[in-house]
């Protein structure tokens, strides 16, 4: 496998759990404000961790650390993802996956083979735009993921960067896609490095209508947090 970054210690990215994150590289969506374009677009400029090297730190980690998160670009794209998963569950650590949902019959035969503890799936848009900011046609694959995951049986969380042009209309539209779940998070925006450079042009979302999103989640969903 492949790894183009490695986070030795977070206490953000798993829930609950003191974690490392390790960054895998390359993405089959071009997210306009992704800000991770490097990963996305130029991954064969990035140094490579050896596998050998991170499991190596893996192995020093063992008591200071619960779990690993994997997240990317994404992850799903990677045939020996599940390999690779299993050697790191082999340690005895906890495994969260992040994903853009748009493989879903990788995300059901991880959770098959339980190799997964929790996952976080990003809700990119509403329906109607996912394709104009996503750069990709895959909403019924997104769709599919969805109902795996609320269908799965373990801790999950669905997430959303709330971009400044979204109206009060787009985030019903999203809420649409993902209720009833557990768990949804509020992601602000920032303008700093994007794969669109137009979307660096934008103001930080607004403290106010992250939390007037949050209000409006909140009729339906029980957790709602802000990130």
């Amino acid at each position: 496998m492949q790894i183009k970054g490695l986070q030795k210690t977070s206490l953000i990215d798993y829930p609950d759990k003191i974690c490392s994150t390790v960054f895998l590289p390359g993405c089959n969506l071009k997210c306009r404000f992704c800000h991770n374009p490097d990963l996305v677009l130029n991954a064969d400029s990035l140094a490579t961790i050896e596998e050998k090297d991170f499991f190596s730190h893996l192995e020093k980690r063992k008591g200071k650390i619960d779990a690993v998160t994997v997240c990317g670009g994404e992850p799903t794209i990677h045939p020996e993802l599940p390999e690779f998963i299993g050697k790191i569950k082999d340690l005895g650590f906890s495994i969260k996956l992040d994903t853009n949902g748009t493989n879903p019959e990788m995300l059901k035969f991880l959770l098959n083979k339980e190799l997964l503890d929790y996952i976080a799936m990003d809700i990119k848009a509403p329906k109607n735009k996912y394709q104009e900011i996503t750069q990709s046609n895959e909403i019924h694959k997104i769709q599919k993921s969805i109902e795996i995951i609320k269908d799965s049986g373990i801790d999950y969380e669905f997430r959303t960067t709330v971009l400044p042009f979204f109206t009060q209309k787009d985030m019903k539209e999203i809420l649409k896609l993902v209720v009833p779940c557990n768990k949804y998070i509020l992601q602000q925006f920032l303008p700093k490095t994007t794969i669109d450079h137009n979307y660096q042009k934008f103001k930080a979302t607004s403290k106010e209508k992250l939390n007037n999103f949050k209000k409006l989640a909140l009729k339906q969903i029980n957790k709602v947090e802000i990130r």
